[in-house]
Parts: C-alpha cells; sequence; structure tokens
C-alpha cells in the first residue's frame, strides 16, 4: 500500500471542527493526518516531532491565536505550508492576507457550522490546497514531462496585460505585482477565483505592497495603464472597447468552468477589444480556467506566458495552457514578471 504523500497538522480549538475536518482528509489516501491541535500554543510545541508537511490553522484561539503562532512554526519548520482557516468575514479576509504576506502559503474559508464542513465546494478545495502544498513541500513537482511547443513573440506591443489565477494565486500575485513595479504602459486586469468579501481586502493588499495601484473593477469604468482592476467576487470581468480606449464590464452572467468570477470571459472580451494585443499571465490553480480563453488571445494574435509546475501550488491552469502550446514562456513564479516586462517593451526574448 503506498504511503500517504500529505502529513497534516489540524490546529482549531473546537474538537467538532477538528473532527470533522479530520475525517474529511483521513478518507483521502494521499494524507495523513499525524496531530490534531487546540491552539497555536500546542502547534507550536508539535510542530517539530509531527514532521507535518502542511498545517491548518485556525486565526481565533484561545491561549495563542494563528496570527501570533504563524511566525514561530515558520521558524521552527521553515518548510512547512500553512494554510489560513478564515471566517467569511471582511476582518477574516484581512486577517488571512496579511498572514500570506507573512508567510503563510494559502487560505480557506472556514464552515460557519458543522454542517457546512462537508460541503463539496469546501472539501474539494481544502484536499487539492493540502496535497498541492504538500507536494511543494516535498519538492515532488516536476515540470510537466512533455514537449512544451513555445511560440514567438507578437510582432505588435500588447495593449492589455491580463491575469487568471485560483489556488495558491494569492500568494503568486503578491510576487508578481511586486516584481511589476510602480508602472506599466498598459492596464492590468486580474481574475482569481475569490469569495466577494475577500476580493475588496485582495485589492487593497496589492495596493498595499507598494506598487501599482489596485482596485476593484467598476462597471464602465475606463482603463487606465499603471493600474490594476480586479474582477471582484461573483462578478465577471469583461474588457470593451476600441483602438482608442477600453473599459470594464461587469455581469452576472452564468458561472464558467463552475467560477464566477472566470477567467475564459475576461480573455475572449479581452481578444476582441483588443483585436489580439493582449498579454496573459497565467499563474498557479487548479481547472482549466483560462485555457479557451487564452487560446483566443493567442489566435488573434496576442502572447501567453504560464507559470511552471514547480512553482505552483496546483499546475492546472497553467498547465493547461503550457500542454495547449499556447505560450511564448513557461517560467517559475520569479522569473515572470521581469519576462513580463521585457515584452511590455517590445523586447524579444
Amino acid at each position: 500500500m503506498t504511503a500517504p504523500s500529505a502529513r497534516v497538522m489540524l490546529c482549531d480549538d473546537s474538537a467538532v471542527i477538528r473532527g470533522a475536518i479530520a475525517r474529511m482528509l483521513s478518507e483521502d489516501r494521499e494524507i495523513e493526518v499525524v496531530a490534531k491541535t487546540a491552539n497555536g500554543q500546542e502547534a507550536v510545541n508539535a510542530i517539530r516531532s509531527a514532521r507535518a508537511d502542511v498545517v491548518v490553522l485556525d486565526i481565533e484561539m484561545p491561549v495563542m491565536d494563528g496570527m501570533t503562532a504563524l511566525p514561530l512554526l515558520l521558524r521552527a519548520d521553515a518548510g512547512v505550508k500553512v494554510i489560513m482557516a478564515s471566517t467569511l468575514t471582511t476582518r477574516g479576509a484581512d486577517i488571512a492576507l496579511r498572514a500570506l504576506r507573512l508567510g503563510a502559503a494559502d487560505y480557506i474559508p472556514k464552515p460557519s457550522s458543522i454542517g457546512t464542513v462537508g460541503d463539496d465546494g469546501f472539501r474539494r478545495e481544502l484536499l487539492e490546497k493540502v496535497k498541492g502544498l504538500a507536494r511543494q513541500r516535498r519538492r515532488v513537482a516536476q515540470q510537466a514531462r512533455v514537449s512544451l511547443a513555445l511560440r514567438p513573440a507578437p510582432p505588435l506591443p500588447a495593449r492589455l496585460l491580463a491575469v487568471g489565477s485560483s489556488t495558491g494565486g494569492p500568494q503568486a500575485l503578491f510576487t508578481l505585482v511586486q516584481g511589476l513595479g510602480r508602472s506599466l504602459p498598459v492596464p492590468v486586469v486580474l481574475t482569481q477565483h475569490m469569495p466577494a468579501t475577500f476580493t475588496p481586502i485582495l485589492a487593497e493588499h496589492l495596493t498595499r505592497i507598494g506598487c501599482m495601484p489596485c482596485s476593484e473593477a467598476r462597471d464602465g469604468e475606463a482603463l487606465v495603464p499603471g493600474r490594476i482592476y480586479l474582477a471582484p467576487g461573483d462578478r465577471h470581468l469583461l474588457i470593451e472597447g476600441n483602438r482608442s480606449a477600453l473599459r470594464a464590464r461587469l455581469t452576472v452572467d452564468p458561472p464558467e468552468n463552475f467560477c464566477r468570477p472566470s477567467v475564459d470571459p475576461m480573455l475572449r472580451s479581452a481578444a476582441a477589444a483588443c483585436e489580439g494585443r493582449v498579454l496573459v499571465a497565467m499563474l498557479t490553480g487548479m481547472g482549466r480556467d483560462g485555457m479557451e480563453g487564452t487560446k483566443r488571445v493567442v489566435d488573434a494574435g496576442g502572447a501567453a506566458i504560464a507559470q511552471d509546475e514547480a512553482s505552483s501550488v496546483v499546475w492546472g491552469m497553467p498547465g493547461a495552457v503550457a500542454q495547449a502550446g499556447l505560450c511564448h514562456a513557461v517560467l517559475p513564479l520569479p522569473k515572470i514578471a521581469p519576462r513580463l516586462l521585457e515584452m511590455l517593451k517590445g523586447a524579444r526574448a
């Protein structure tokens, strides 16, 4: 029998929630729950002996809360991957995203009650994040063993940079946006799979890291260079315009790829509005959202860069684009921003 590949510690002050999540994780043969703790101090005391790959860490607990425990866990085991369990509130979102900037690997919206722990969406998100982060911890993620056909840079400079991300995306976005610097010659549009409570907080945090201003897109607003426009939770972000101006449109059209916002409608509309002059960056995420939209962009004359497998939490979205032969480059996360800057300046790699 194959040994589990993901060792998980749970830290939550609710014994009922701990037990329910432990049962859910243990049903997957790739996962072993190696410790269950009731507060941050217990987790810190147990981290070395547990040898966990991933810690699911509640934020609000007695004795020691999650934000206090986070740096102590990372100091005790620099390689451990911490998933913050956050309530679906504005305060919870802000704390979770602050934790990402302090070294947490990802977050998950915490179930509001025992009845929602078994929700299929929560289960799917938790399992994909735990297994994806454990693979990163154990360095078994490798570039896909396929021949990746890379395309040449397009002849015309892009009018728009479009970014798609999902699982592991917030952490990846912090790295990408910092690397892009304080000004770009084009607007940036961004779709991250995220609840509506979290997207305005993500925009604030992307702005706070000291680079380009970021805000949730507003219906009908003009897109100007050097700003980032984030798709609001539960709204698709579409791009409209002509050769002189671009505008954002928000819709409540049905979800695509089980998501709203979805990357595909953003890219399809961008390809049409910009006559193909779009540069796509596809970051870590589960599934294939963004692949068909990227094909529309590339077929119209645009270009795409995908995050490589080794630096992705889940190589679903970028992997789909890369293996479809749609990319100009497939790169580790830290190298994506420099390549985008080269391409936006008209340089050819």
